[in-house]
């Protein structure tokens, strides 16, 4: 199995953000491993997920769920859905560990959430940390780190 380059790293990113943007939820939770993680801190600097209170830390079945409601006719608070843009900066590859099969990216952006006449922004940073499974990239762990983390926020409704 070969490593992917730094390009394909940077593709699936971009890709995963496009993915949301477009709310093609099934696709984006298929990038998930089955043991993958999405987190975002509370606290500024935060190092465990699990010793802490976290804005949301949800395994791919949290996900699952959180999509299923999503596409709910019950779900009334999506009545007109949401709708998110985000703008990425370059990812930059901080990491390869070919032996561990692992890559790690981090990718600056800002991140808009509207529904209505509400529209909230949100600067933040994703660190997504990859593997290779089957010849295709898959995420282990995706964590936003939102600068004003430990600000009051308004509940957000899809992901960053």
């Amino acid at each position: 199995m070969a490593a992917p380059t730094d390009q394909e790293l940077i593709g699936f990113v971009l890709h995963e953000a496009r993915l949301i943007d477009q709310h093609r939820f099934e696709e984006w939770l298929d990038l998930f491993t089955d043991d993958g993680y999405y987190w975002m801190p509370l606290e500024w600097g935060q190092t465990d997920p699990r010793l802490a209170t976290s804005l949301m830390y949800e395994d791919k079945l949290l996900l699952r769920i959180r999509v299923e409601r999503l596409k709910g006719n019950r779900t009334f608070s999506q009545k007109p859905k949401s709708r998110c843009h985000h703008v990425l900066q370059v990812p930059q590859v901080d990491k390869r560990d070919e032996a561990a099969n692992e890559y790690v990216t981090w990718t600056p952006m800002h991140y808009v959430e509207t529904r209505l006449d509400e529209q909230d922004l949100y600067a933040a940073w994703a660190t997504h940390t990859l593997t290779m499974v089957d010849g295709k990239l898959k995420i282990k762990l995706k964590r936003v780190d939102l600068v004003n983390c430990d600000a009051a926020l308004r509940s957000i409704q899809l992901f960053m």
